[in-house]
């Protein structure tokens, strides 16, 4: 009978070897950062065969979108390329991969992305509450703005009747004082109206504008007013006394006395 002799210590070598070279062949995983400021995993530069690009749908709401992007793209990446589709900047995006949410930094092809990958995109949140409040900051100027245009519309339908008032004048023609009293009041009535409406910023100005061209025609017809005033011919009574001579008694001379 031949017996097999087992060499235990040349196995355990082998095994030794084994283990020690696949240690040496484990890469470490080093970050490295992008001229954008974004941290990414680094790559060795000793890659072989290019990488390919993969179609990738991505799923946002309703909508759906078909993108092209590298295999060793990073998720800001994919982000930067759906602000051209959907609008919103990589920093309002949130990308779900697989049920999670993936980080910027993140490389497609260690995730697990294929072709035809599906992504689930979402808006961040605090997102959507600043669009929400810029939205209404923006509904509320739009309504000052549209409450401005309006008086700004009669006023310049006064300022068109203070200037005919001011070439009447010119031309030596009279004006009733009626008419310039009751433009005045029409003029400090649209002032208040200017000066219930609560502006900010911009709004402001455009208001202050048309609240002086008020201003400015109430004194053109205040000096209006004043100059035919003094135009008005005054009227002098004048009364004409006879004068009579007390020494002379002709009054007297011709009455007859009677008993």
């Amino acid at each position: 009978m031949i017996k097999r002799r087992l060499n235990f210590n040349g196995g355990k070598s082998e095994n030794a070897a084994t283990t020690s070279s696949s240690v040496s062949k484990e890469e470490v995983v080093k970050w490295e950062m992008r001229p954008g400021g974004m941290l990414v995993q680094q790559r060795s530069e000793n890659s072989g065969a290019p990488s390919p690009n993969l179609r990738i749908r991505v799923a946002y709401g309703a909508l759906r979108y078909e993108i092209t992007a590298n295999s060793q793209a990073t998720f800001g990446e994919v982000k930067k390329l759906l602000t051209a589709e959907i609008g919103l900047q990589p920093g309002e995006q949130r990308i779900i991969f697989r049920g999670k949410e993936r980080e910027n930094g993140e490389y497609l092809d260690i995730c697990g992305v294929k072709h035809r990958s599906k992504f689930i995109l979402i808006e961040d949140p605090e997102s959507i509450e600043r669009r929400f409040i810029e939205m209404r900051r923006n509904a509320k100027i739009q309504t000052v703005y549209r409450l401005i245009n309006d008086v700004t519309e009669e006023i310049d339908k006064l300022v068109e009747q203070v200037s005919a008032i001011e070439k009447s004048i010119a031309s030596g023609n009279k004006v009733a004082e009626l008419q310039i009293t009751t433009l005045i009041e029409m003029l400090m009535r649209h002032a208040v109206k200017l000066d219930s409406i609560s502006t900010e910023g911009d709004a402001c100005a455009v208001k202050d504008f048309q609240g002086k061209r008020v201003q400015k025609c109430v004194e053109t017809l205040d000096h209006v007013l004043k100059i035919s005033n003094g135009r008005a011919k005054s009227v002098t009574v004048t009364t004409k006394w006879e004068t009579f001579d007390p020494h002379c008694n002709t009054t007297t001379a011709n009455w007859q006395l009677f008993d």
